[in-house]
């Protein structure tokens, strides 16, 4: 299978935009981890970069995120083909939340309970250091964003081998969530067949 790992930093906060939509607030720089049984392979676009990744997104079997149809998603209208939505997107939170009555988790919460690791920073201040824009900045930017897409894949791998994730909540209650990532039976066929 070739999957795609994916996340996007943007260049704004909300309350600079007057309102929710993530499509308002500009992205930066999008880290793609990529991977199939020949290779596998780390690389970030700027914007101006972005037409670079289209293909790496069009080939993917599955491409994996976190709040990715809440965000990521959203925050790429301005810039992504008009078919990037029916991608075969696969949003971690999304099936958490399936799996867990309606209710997720930070995607730092679940790293620190069930990898026992931590994101290094956090989203605002990835728009800090993109708004700050000198090289040591920008060069932090990129990292963040990075490792942030490591822990997806982390955290995905996880899933895949052993059902389930944990994390704990906001009430500070452990919880252990079953999940079960695995593609169809006959995800194979189907890529297959749609190539005629």
């Amino acid at each position: 299978m070739f999957e795609v790992f994916w996340d996007v930093e943007t260049k704004s906060w909300f309350d600079e935009t007057g309102g929710n939509d993530p499509g308002k607030l500009g992205v930066s720089i999008v880290s793609v981890y990529f991977r199939n049984e020949k290779e596998s392979r780390m690389q970030s676009f700027w914007e101006k970069d972005f037409d670079g990744m289209w293909k790496l997104f069009r080939d993917a079997d599955r491409i994996i995120g976190f709040n990715t149809l809440g965000f990521d998603i959203p925050a790429m209208k301005l810039y992504a083909p008009a078919d990037f939505a029916s991608l075969p997107h696969f949003d971690i939170l999304d099936k958490i939340k399936l799996a867990n009555f309606g209710r997720g988790a930070s995607l730092n919460a679940i790293a620190k309970d069930t990898l026992g690791t931590a994101k290094i920073d956090s989203g605002a201040n990835a728009v800090m250091y993109f708004k700050k824009g000198d090289p040591a900045s920008l060069a932090f930017l990129q990292k963040y964003c990075e490792a942030d897409v490591t822990i997806t894949c982390d955290v995905y791998d996880f899933a895949m081998k052993n059902k389930f994730l944990k994390f704990t909540d906001h009430w500070n209650n452990p919880r252990t969530v079953e999940v079960d990532f695995s593609y169809p039976p006959d995800h194979s066929l189907v890529k297959q067949s749609s190539l005629f």
